[in-house]
């Protein structure tokens, strides 16, 4: 079990946009994937993405089969490997709430999302998917997509009067994100 340092806001390898795979069904594949989900674990995310572990590569380990600590009352996402993730809106719908990320520790914002979407990509084998998504589902996929295209969620924070740190936030909460 490998667990890795996750980059932090401010770290300029955020902000890349991160290369597609090109080979399928690979050890190293295999064992990166191992390390996101890992690292993710290890931390209490509900996903985590390659350029957050500072692996250059659109791939990105989202869902739990077990509640997330740092999410108590969303629903349960169902475990995904998704490789060169693409996105489509099926409404302009947008739903506002809140957020944290393991890069940016300790801070939640209220953040816009596409309310309903499709996703598709392909796991680790090269298998396609192919999938429709809604509420909080929908949300992790977009926050963990953003950051292979090099982009934090404060970023799409609109109303930075929903936007501080979870101990003040959501005291409950927040002892999960310091485990």
């Amino acid at each position: 079990m490998a667990i890795y340092p996750i980059l932090k806001m401010g770290d300029a390898r955020l902000l890349r946009t991160a290369q597609p795979v090109t080979e399928f069904d690979t050890d190293a594949l295999h064992q990166l994937v191992q390390d996101l989900l890992d690292t993710m674990r290890d931390a209490n995310g509900a996903g985590l993405a390659a350029p957050q572990i500072g692996v250059d590569l659109q791939v990105v380990f989202f869902g739990s089969p077990d509640r997330n600590p740092r999410y108590p009352d969303r629903p349960l996402v169902p475990p995904t490997v998704l490789i060169n993730p693409v996105i489509t809106p099926l409404s302009d719908e947008e739903e506002d709430d809140w957020e944290g990320c393991l890069s940016v520790p300790g801070l939640r914002g209220m953040v816009p999302r596409w309310h309903k979407i499709r996703y598709t990509g392909f796991d680790q084998y090269g298998d396609p998917i192919d999938r429709v998504a809604d509420g909080f589902h929908a949300r992790v996929v977009q926050h963990e997509c953003d950051h292979l295209w090099g982009k934090l969620y404060p970023m799409r924070v609109r109303d930075f009067s929903q936007f501080g740190f979870t101990e003040v936030l959501f005291p409950g909460i927040s002892a999960a994100e310091d485990d």
